[in-house]
Order: structure tokens, then C-alpha cells, then sequence
């Protein structure tokens, strides 16, 4: 039998399967029929299309790849815009820990990609108190945005 857990401890560093993104309060769950890389072009021209910048980029997948462990393609991707920063930074410092706000792309097992993200709204919400209806009028405005970013993204 300890051969047997050995085995599938070995077996199973080598590879992972694809988990999907379930749906869960304050998320945005999109799937797509497009493969990862697909999603990740029209990501980046939806939010440039948006007046929005790409400020950050990280995933595990190649770090993992060079290790010798497959795992699905997966990406973590910061987008904010300089006006919002400057205006939320105004209203909360400590709102500002938040930006840039994150969208992620999950590669399926059928090889489809899927787009989630929390909404700004949801982000923002633990500083309300602190950032008023200012903050509320902004973090609205950013669901807007970015929910017109991942529209255009999974067209």
C-alpha cells in the first residue's frame, strides 16, 4: 500500500487538470469558446479599447513548465487607469492596496479559456466607510468599465 500513495505522489507532480472558476459573490464568471492565448489578445486590446492600461501580468503555468509539472494555462492580469488611481487615492489610502483591480484567464480542460474577475464594487466595498459616496460613485463607474471590458474580451 505505500508503494501504491508513493506511486500517485509521483504520478501526480507531473501534471494538473484544468479547474473551472465557479461562480461566487462579488465575481464575474465568463466562459468562452476561445482558446487561452485568444483571450489574452482580446483581453489586452479590450482594455486599452476602454482607456484602461495593463499595469501587471502573473501566472505559475511556465515557472511550473520549467520544473517539469504541466498545469493549465492561467493568468492573473492588474488593470487600472491613472484617473481612478489618483481620485481613489484621494478618498482612501488604504483603498488604494486594491488597484490595480484583476482580472483572471483559466485555461478549460476543453481547451476553451474562461474570464473572471471581481467586480470593483466588491473590491473597493471594504472602504466605503472611509471613502464615502465618492468612493461608491467611483467603484461604480469602474464596474461599468470593466464589465464593458470583459464584454468586448469574450466577443
Amino acid at each position: 500500500m505505500r508503494y501504491l500513495s508513493l506511486l500517485f505522489l509521483i504520478l501526480s507532480t507531473g501534471f494538473a487538470t484544468a479547474q473551472s472558476v465557479d461562480p461566487r459573490d462579488g465575481w464575474v464568471v465568463m466562459e468562452t469558446d476561445k482558446p487561452f492565448e485568444t483571450l489574452l489578445e482580446d483581453l489586452s486590446s479590450a482594455v486599452s479599447d476602454e482607456g484602461f492600461a495593463v499595469v501587471t501580468q502573473a501566472g505559475p503555468t511556465g515557472a511550473a513548465r520549467s520544473r517539469g509539472i504541466e498545469i493549465p494555462e492561467n493568468r492573473v492580469v492588474g488593470v487600472f487607469n491613472n484617473i481612478y488611481a489618483v481620485r481613489i487615492l484621494g478618498l482612501s489610502t488604504a483603498a488604494m492596496i486594491e488597484a490595480p483591480v484583476r482580472f483572471y484567464l483559466t485555461e478549460d480542460e476543453d481547451g476553451t479559456a474562461t474570464l473572471s474577475y471581481k467586480t470593483p464594487g466588491f473590491v473597493f466595498a471594504p472602504y466605503m466607510e472611509e471613502g464615502g459616496p465618492d468612493l461608491a460613485a467611483a467603484a461604480a463607474e469602474l464596474d461599468t468599465s470593466f464589465l464593458a471590458i470583459a464584454n468586448a474580451a469574450v466577443r
